[in-house]
């Protein structure tokens, strides 16, 4: 039998040669866990005691400077907006010159549906498995549980802040493809795959706004569906796969804080 015990202290002085000056003021959560086997003959007493202590930052204020946008962030947010808008173009003026108009128009749908289905499915996987020390993504996998624990900060994060960081991957992986390729076909796909990749993170703090706080646009097309809205999105089918084929537990199962 499993007795999780979880309290919290604040820092006292007494605990400076165990935790840095710089951490202060924190939490220190301790999680006591104790296994009660049966007594036997041979072992009258076993008890295993399990202490886990687990430093807890305090969320940061609305004024902090890390919700802030830096000039840095507004740079990268205009080479991916450039970039996204020179593919568009050439989806247009290739359209036109080569007498296609249907094909750029569903080949752009196509974008913006696996644009929606895989950041959809990227942002439930780093909500549901793994941990920080996950290779290549674990950083993202803190920082979406930490989203989880406070999730009101992604609503004051400025836009460049929220967004620089997929801006700059926009701007890497599809320059090139301005460069190299004419295909407004391609074009079509890309300019709008791109396009909802680089807001995604803004349509994802709208949802977390009130409706009152969102401009009335935002909400007609939350409430169409063509946005990310309010309402809470799982793959609760997914999730009983994936558990009855390799016995892996999402978080959302058990954590008070998943969404």
């Amino acid at each position: 039998m499993a007795v999780p015990l979880q309290t919290k202290y604040t820092l006292s002085p007494i605990t400076n040669n165990i935790i840095p000056r710089s951490h202060s003021p924190s939490l220190l959560r301790v999680r006591v866990k104790c296994s009660l086997n049966p007594a036997k003959k041979s072992h009258p007493n076993r008890e295993k005691l399990v202490l886990e202590k687990r430093l807890v930052s305090p969320p940061p204020s609305n004024d902090d400077p890390t919700l802030q946008s830096t000039w840095t962030h507004r740079l990268w947010v205009a080479a991916g907006c450039t970039t996204v808008f020179a593919s568009f173009a050439k989806s247009i003026t290739g359209g036109f010159s080569s007498h296609l108009l249907l094909e750029p128009a569903l080949a752009g749908y196509a974008g913006y549906i696996l644009a929606d289905l895989g950041s959809g499915l990227y942002h439930w996987a780093i909500d549901n498995y793994g941990d920080e020390s996950t290779p290549l993504v674990g950083t993202q996998i803190e920082a979406a549980r930490g989203h989880h624990k406070w999730p009101w900060i992604i609503t004051k994060r400025q836009f460049a802040n929220n967004s620089h960081a997929l801006a700059r991957g926009i701007t890497f992986t599809v320059l090139p493809l301005v460069i190299a390729c004419n295909d407004p076909v391609v074009h079509g796909f890309v300019s709008m795959f791109a396009f909802c990749i680089l807001l995604c993170q803004q349509f994802h703090a709208w949802a977390h706004g009130s409706k009152s706080s969102l401009p009335p646009l935002v909400v007609a097309f939350q409430n169409m569906g063509l946005l990310l809205s309010r309402r809470q999105h799982i793959f609760e089918a997914l999730e009983k796969v994936l558990y009855v084929q390799f016995g892996v537990r999402p978080r959302s199962w058990s954590d008070p804080n998943s969404e």
